[in-house]
């Protein structure tokens, strides 16, 4: 399995990177959405998109309408990782396209529930 962690946080995308290395799924960082898109060019579409939201040159809600209206990744499982906890965000997230949607600061335990959510792991 394999996983794409788009945030401009290198702390936070390394600590994604553990947890899921944690649960047997490998990585791949991306800084934004348009290193993202340029990095599913040059790999496998993996298992699922871990997204931040707030992020520069492409945030994380363009990300999501952008993948969706692309045909070879409008199933890719994503799942929006954020700060905001606004309940409007949720909404937004959602009906752009996201699976599913966790806030910061979260913990292995419930990004690995999520992930199970929206059937990545079983």
């Amino acid at each position: 399995m394999h996983a794409l962690i788009v945030d401009d946080s290198r702390a936070t995308r390394r600590l994604i990177a553990r947890m899921l290395d944690a649960i047997g799924i490998d990585s791949t960082e991306a800084e934004n959405g348009r290193d993202a898109l340029d990095r599913l060019r040059d790999i496998e579409t993996p298992d699922v998109i871990l997204v931040d939201w707030n992020m520069p040159e492409m945030d994380g809600l363009t990300l999501i309408k952008t993948l969706r209206a692309e045909r070879a990744y409008d199933r890719l499982p994503v799942l929006m990782v954020t700060s905001e906890t606004e309940p409007t965000y949720i909404v937004r997230a959602l009906a752009a396209g996201a699976d599913e949607y966790t806030m910061k600061p979260f913990t292995a335990d419930g990004i690995a529930e999520k992930l199970r959510l929206i059937g990545v792991l079983s």
